[in-house]
Formats: C-alpha cells, sequence, structure tokens
C-alpha cells in the first residue's frame, strides 16, 4: 500500500492539538478504515503556529486529502509519496 507524508499549517495552537489528534483517529476509524495513521510530528512555530508532518498509509493521495478535508482546522501544505525509508543503519560506515 502507498505511503504518504503530508504536511499541514493548523489554525489552533499545540494545547489544542490532542484534541485534534483524537479528531482525526475517530475521522480515520469512523469513515477511512482504508487509511492507516502511523506517525507524526508535531512542530510549533516561533508564532506559535503549529506544522504537522504525517505519515499515512493509504490506497490513494485524494483518499488521503479527504481525510484531510473531513478532519478540517488546517490547511494542507503538501502531500508527497513516500519513495522509502531509510536509517544511519542503512550506511555502514
Amino acid at each position: 500500500m502507498p505511503r504518504y507524508m503530508v504536511v499541514r499549517a493548523f489554525d489552533c495552537g499545540e494545547d489544542e492539538m490532542p484534541e485534534v489528534g483524537l479528531r482525526s483517529r475517530k475521522v480515520i476509524e469512523g469513515n477511512y478504515p482504508e487509511i492507516t495513521w502511523e506517525h507524526s510530528h508535531v512542530v510549533v512555530l516561533d508564532d506559535g503556529r503549529v506544522m504537522t508532518y504525517c505519515v499515512y498509509g493509504g490506497p490513494s493521495e485524494e483518499m488521503v486529502r479527504e481525510h484531510g478535508n473531513d478532519l478540517g482546522r488546517h490547511t494542507i501544505k503538501d502531500v508527497f509519496e513516500i519513495a522509502g525509508d531509510v536509517t544511519p543503519a542503512d550506511f555502514p560506515g
């Protein structure tokens, strides 16, 4: 199944992100069982805005975007299909 990195800018602060995460999970479980939310990296910019970099497995980019639209409270900045993963162990010295 393809995997995607979704870059988002939220319209809420860091203190509201647990609520957003719970809503994301409920939207996936209720409406998009084909999508798997693997993990997210959350960053807080100097002005307090929240950005996330989320990894999802899903049948299509369109479905992952649909989930984002249903979630609300953010703008999708970009979606990338993940070509692969590497770690330092993949490059022995």
